[in-house]
């Protein structure tokens, strides 16, 4: 491309007259001017007329009607658009998106943040733009004013709609041509300070095991749902949303057993929880209620979630974190106790891998029952330590 000037395509005699790269100019005996981007398809000729336009606007006209035969796509179509055609927004993109990727997530936890970041902090900027002409400028305008107060949001956020702008693409919808405005390498590196440098890092340390023992006596002094739900999670030391969405037909009160489906674990495996005394109590108590479906509900029937059980928590060790619970259990059961490793592991629902996961075939179930007894016994359990829920106590339990 270059050939001519914009000198030359004003003097240019009657005749046609190639710039390059598909792009000729065509002069009439009248003295009209109209360009002409030529082509091959099929092993056929085709020529499109582009009508009288600058040099610099054939030139970029021409550019993208050479990306669209690349691409597949009908080069007539950067003339003159299909009738009918609707450019879609980013926020039309971005729900497909979601939806697309939904089976593949492992829980709802994950596919709500993807559809409250986007919410919140990309569709007031991007939500009504066309698709296809989101650039660098937009992209930065969403994740500039949270990199650094919100790093690890900015830094999810910004994945996130990287995704959506690569489907769109996928789909014919951007040009696949153009880098990705939201990438990080060779493109927004340049622009934003690195996550690690601007990240402010907040730890919350796990209760000690030796002190657990008093931090369950307060919970136990808490007439609430979410106190009965965090008592299960230390006693189990199962993770918070396995307990959180724990279902009534999960519960064997007679075989002392939860199960957890291989759908709501980490390790996408079912896991097979021994109930110590406390345990046992709290959920029998809990039947008497009659509630079906979720064991551990707030408001209308709806699980817990991570906030509410975390205040439990925090009016008993402020500063602390439920997935402590679990961290407290490994070190007791380490430094306090004479049990397996492989069990100890197991209790935790952790893949162990090697010989060692190769040697171990069944679930070990009296095993770690007897690991989850000692662990009740020592967080300061006796039977008949249980608040009582009668009636009397419906109206807490239904509003926490």
């Amino acid at each position: 491309m270059g050939k001519l000037t914009a000198r030359k395509v004003e003097t240019a005699k009657p005749g046609s007259y190639g710039d390059g790269d598909n792009l000729f100019l065509r002069v009439r005996a009248s003295g009209s001017r109209a360009w002409v981007f030529r082509y091959v398809q099929d092993g056929k000729p085709r020529e499109i007329g582009m009508g009288a336009l600058s040099l610099a606007e054939a030139r970029d006209k021409a550019d993208a009607m050479r990306k669209a035969v690349r691409n597949g796509t009908d080069p007539a179509h950067v003339i003159r658009p299909p009738e009918g055609r609707i450019r879609r927004t980013f926020e039309a993109v971005a729900l497909e998106t979601i939806e697309a990727l939904r089976p593949g997530w492992k829980n709802a936890k994950h596919c709500q943040q993807w559809e409250n970041t986007l919410r919140d902090y990309a569709y007031p900027v991007l939500g009504e733009m066309p698709v296809d002409s989101v650039t660098v400028t937009d992209v930065l305008k969403v994740l500039s004013p949270i990199w650094r107060d919100k790093t690890e949001t900015a830094t999810r956020l910004r994945q996130r709609i990287e995704a959506v702008l690569d489907r769109a693409a996928a789909l014919g919808e951007r040009d696949r041509d153009r880098i990705n405005p939201a990438v990080w390498k060779g493109n927004l590196e340049h622009l934003l300070p690195k996550a690690q440098k601007v990240q402010k890092r907040e730890h919350f340390a796990a209760v000690p095991y030796r002190e657990l023992p008093v931090v369950m006596a307060k919970i136990r002094e808490q007439n609430s749902m979410s106190a009965l739900c965090l008592r299960t999670i230390a006693l189990t030391a199962c993770r918070s949303g396995e307990i959180r969405g724990l279902q009534w037909d999960e519960v064997d009160l007679e075989r002392k057993v939860l199960t957890i489906p291989a759908s709501r674990t980490k390790t996408q495996k079912e896991h097979t929880v021994p109930m110590s005394d406390e345990v046992i109590e709290i959920l029998t108590a809990l039947s008497e209620l009659g509630t079906s479906g979720t064991v551990f509900t707030a408001r209308a029937g709806k699980p817990l979630s991570d906030v509410a059980v975390s205040k439990a928590l925090h009016h008993a060790a402020p500063g602390t974190t439920v997935h402590g619970m679990r961290s407290a259990f490994r070190d007791w059961a380490g430094d306090k106790t004479h049990h397996q490793r492989e069990v100890i592991e197991q209790c935790l629902a952790h893949a162990v891998g090697g010989v060692e996961g190769a040697y171990r075939r069944g679930d070990a179930l009296e095993k770690r029952r007897k690991v989850m007894d000692d662990w009740g016994r020592f967080l300061g359990v006796q039977t008949g330590n249980v608040v009582s829920l009668g009636v009397r106590h419906e109206g807490t339990l239904a509003n926490n």
